[in-house]
């Protein structure tokens, strides 16, 4: 079952209260160079608008008043929709649909943000030692979980997609902006990063408006500009309890022009024979990853770092994950195991409040 649409975020802010008919790039926000207007004055009051899309509840609350902030809200969620159609697997014309396809015939050109994305993809699968491999997509297409056709594969048919999951078997030429999969059968899935490199986005299109403070929440993925104006300490984050349904928190953080963002075990799953199977792959065994970990929430200097470092986070597991964070200037991290326990970076353990009584920190 798909929790995850029409739901509240992974984490709660507590405040005071068809195709493009140009190439979606034409206009890309993460571009240099664009002229940005004149910052706005700040309201305590927002503006919010909110749509189901990025299969999850996607709301923008802008803290400024004026023609600006709808022409942002108009801009930023025409955007979100173009790139979900750039990135979808379900599409003929999209990039990725396109660069699967063609797996083990020929390479295919994609917009520049599909290449970006693959690009710091491959450099996070390096990283974590392939724990995290956007390639993954053989695999995920056999569960499907969070769709209507989730199953529990048969031993034969995992075993035959984990023969094609290689990320370095991903062929990326920057002169020619092409995306090779060497072998056929070989799929992507860029599920794990997309949102981040799309809430990114988000927040350049604002900035571009003028707009310094808002908060962007695309469901487990929230970015905050500025500072809270209705509280001198800046945004008030909740970490998600992650037994219970969204809005439901384990403790509270304090965060100002961050990105915040959670991977769980319980955004997507299905339930066989009185057996869970949640959506993270483990791309060593073919099932979904079993570990101490519940859930995993970032804390990173933009939103695409943020995405892309979660997931990764999550497979790593709780000890060389921390270890990981400790060793990057603007990240933190907070982890929660199935015990109950919840393990924080160095960053935050003087300021991360526990408010909640079922669960203890970690020593």
């Amino acid at each position: 079952m798909n929790r995850k649409l029409l739901k509240c975020s992974l984490l709660a802010l507590l405040t005071c209260s068809v195709l493009p008919t140009q190439p979606v790039w034409a206009s890309n926000p993460t571009q240099e160079g664009q002229a940005q207007v004149e910052a706005l004055q700040v309201s305590e009051e927002p503006v919010t608008r909110a749509e189901a899309m990025l299969h999850t509840a996607v709301q923008i609350q802008i803290y400024h008043q004026g023609d600006q902030v709808d022409a942002a809200l108009d801009e930023a969620f025409t955007y979100m929709a173009d790139m979900e159609k750039l990135l979808t697997t379900q599409l003929k014309e999209s990039d990725v649909y396109q660069i699967n396809q063609a797996a083990g015939k020929e390479p295919v050109h994609v917009a520049p943000e599909t290449y970006e994305i693959i690009e710091r993809a491959i450099e996070i699968a390096q990283e974590s030692d392939g724990l995290f491999d956007i390639s993954i997509g053989a695999l995920t297409n056999l569960w499907q979980i969070g769709s209507e056709n989730a199953r529990v594969p048969e031993a034969a048919e995992i075993q035959d997609a984990l023969e094609r999951i290689d990320y370095r078997k991903i062929q990326l030429n920057p002169e020619e902006q092409t995306v090779f999969l060497e072998e056929a059968g070989m799929a992507l899935e860029l599920g794990g990063i997309s949102k981040g490199y799309i809430g990114s986005g988000v927040a350049q299109i604002l900035k571009n408006h003028g707009i310094t403070t808002a908060i962007i929440n695309l469901g487990g993925n929230v970015v905050v500009l500025g500072s809270n104006p209705n509280h001198a300490d800046g945004w008030n984050v909740g970490v998600q309890d992650p037994d219970l349904n969204r809005g439901a928190i384990v403790g509270t953080q304090r965060a100002e022009e961050s990105a915040i963002v959670t991977s769980g075990i319980y955004e997507r799953y299905l339930e066989q024979d009185g057996k869970r199977y949640h959506h993270i792959m483990d791309p060593r065994t073919g099932y979904p990853l079993e570990n101490e970990v519940s859930s995993v929430t970032v804390f990173a200097p933009t939103s695409f770092e943020g995405d892309a470092y979660s997931t990764a986070l999550f497979l790593i597991g709780i000890e060389e994950g921390i270890q990981l964070i400790d060793q990057k200037d603007g990240y933190e991290v907070v982890y929660i195991d199935h015990d109950h326990k919840v393990y924080l970076s160095k960053g935050l353990q003087d300021t991360f409040e526990l408010t909640n009584e079922d669960y203890e920190l970690a020593d």
